[in-house]
């Protein structure tokens, strides 16, 4: 992941209603939710949830299929993944005061 596609990822997170259906979907898993659903659940209406999902699909942090009349839309766990990396790439430059801290968190980003 380079830095714009970092940039573009945190940007589309720094929202609230955004980072609420990413974590939506990241919980349903690769099955995906419909965007009906998915404004039902977060209490959106249909305008304002196609506009978030818009944004988060236009960052690759979710994908979108179609199934017969409804859309799908489930987390890019390859893409989410890249953007945890791309964070912690450089965590704690090796420093072994800090590694102890960081190696949690990246083991618990270990599917």
């Amino acid at each position: 992941m380079d830095e714009g596609q970092a940039v573009q990822g945190f940007a589309a997170l720094a929202q609230e209603t955004r980072l609420a259906v990413l974590k939506l979907l990241v919980k349903a898993g690769p099955e995906g939710v419909a965007a009906g659903a998915i404004g039902s659940s977060l209490g959106m209406q249909p305008s304002r949830t196609s506009f978030h999902l818009a944004q988060l699909e236009r960052a690759g942090l979710i994908v979108s299929r179609r199934e017969s009349r409804s859309v799908i839309y489930s987390a890019s766990y390859a893409q989410l993944t890249s953007l945890i990396q791309f964070l912690m790439e450089d965590c704690c430059a090796g420093d072994p005061r800090i590694v102890s801290g960081c190696a949690p968190i990246i083991a618990k980003c270990a599917c």
